[in-house]
């Protein structure tokens, strides 16, 4: 059974809709990652997990038992569940205090909230800051005392709305490993919302991406990067080849694409007809200087119209009949001559191109 699961949420604020049938199931000690643009409607189902709000329609059950309405269990649920906000609200006191407070409201004695606050400040790295004023501290340091604020009373749902947005490189590396060694040592499921698509690949188990108000797909990272389901999906999560086609055939998923009168070969089960959207990553194409033999069914000629170094990369883009984009070594640009107006072929496997109907 799932820690949560919602179901067909929907939520209005006046005359706005900010979520639309939403609809998923959190297990326990799983890391689920809401990615999509701002005002996807991330921060308002975080509310509604966190009980803040009630949703217009929709159920929300917790351990089986719809929460939904019901003012008691909502209560018992908040206090299972913590959150910590992109701007992170401290009380003008001590870090000590700050962190203490949740477990001074749930009526717990002097002694276990001592020892409880120490370790979690300990763990953290704010000892040394236990007698500050939290409203002194810098961005890194106040993001922490509202983790550790969080994460003192060991609830069983962590909610993170953008933890890590206004952090510096080396705050948001240190926010990042506490997350993962709380659910790792305690099972403590989490919910990150974030904008942010490599932090999503790099702590979620499962991915659902968020527009307009919609859950429009949910998967492993692998899933959604490589295979997005849909278009606005597949520009959110950088597949910088895109091109629109037209299937002209279809023999046993193996399908005849025209694209700006060129011939592309990928695997699906589309149709004659049928328009649709091809995407290619970068790293999936090959470039030579020559039509070199290869097992890939698709080789283009094309002229070199731009050419970025990024570290130890080339980012080349080739003018085809349709502009694509080839992610390759800086040894391998080198290694060929490129430059801006010479000839490369292009080459790609037809199980390279992800094809997405309109």
């Amino acid at each position: 059974m799932s820690l949560i699961q919602v179901v067909d949420l929907n939520q209005r604020h006046g005359s706005k809709t900010t979520l639309k049938w939403v609809s998923f199931s959190l297990e326990k000690g799983e890391v689920f990652g809401l990615i999509g643009p701002t005002g996807a409607g991330k921060t308002t189902l975080l509310r509604l997990l966190d009980q803040l709000e009630n949703p217009t329609s929709g159920k929300i059950f917790f351990d089986g038992r719809v929460v939904t309405g019901s003012p008691r269990l909502q209560t018992q649920v908040r206090r299972k569940v913590s959150m910590v906000l992109q701007k992170p609200v401290v009380f003008n006191t001590s870090v000590i205090d700050n962190v203490a407070y949740p477990l001074k409201v749930r009526g717990h004695d002097r002694k276990t909230v001592a020892e409880t606050v120490n370790e979690i400040l300990k763990t953290v790295g704010l000892e040394e800051y236990a007698k500050r004023n939290a409203r002194t501290l810098s961005g890194g340091e106040t993001q922490k005392v509202a983790l550790a604020r969080a994460l003192v009373t060991r609830p069983q749902v962590l909610l993170l709305d953008e933890p890590t947005a206004n952090l510096d490189p080396l705050s948001l590396d240190m926010i990042e490993k506490l997350v993962v060694q709380f659910n790792r040592e305690y099972g403590m499921a989490v919910v990150i919302a974030t904008h942010e698509m490599a932090q999503g690949q790099r702590l979620a188990d499962r991915i659902g991406v968020m527009m307009d108000g919609e859950l429009v797909q949910t998967g492993k990272p692998s899933e959604i990067f490589s295979t997005p389901t849909d278009l606005r999906v597949a520009r959110f999560v950088g597949v910088e080849n895109i091109l629109q086609g037209k299937v002209n055939s279809n023999r046993e998923s193996l399908v005849h694409i025209d694209v700006q009168g060129r011939d592309v070969e990928a695997i699906a089960n589309r149709f004659p007809g049928d328009e649709v959207h091809l995407c290619i990553r970068p790293e999936d194409i090959t470039l030579s200087l020559r039509g070199a033999s290869t097992s890939a069914r698709n080789s283009f000629s094309g002229q070199v119209t731009g050419l970025a170094l990024s570290g130890a990369l080339a980012r080349v883009q080739l003018d085809c009949g349709f502009t694509l984009v080839a992610l390759i070594t800086k040894q391998s640009a080198e290694e060929l001559g490129l430059q801006i107006g010479k000839q490369a072929h292009v080459s790609f496997k037809a199980t390279a191109v992800h094809v997405i109907g309109q």
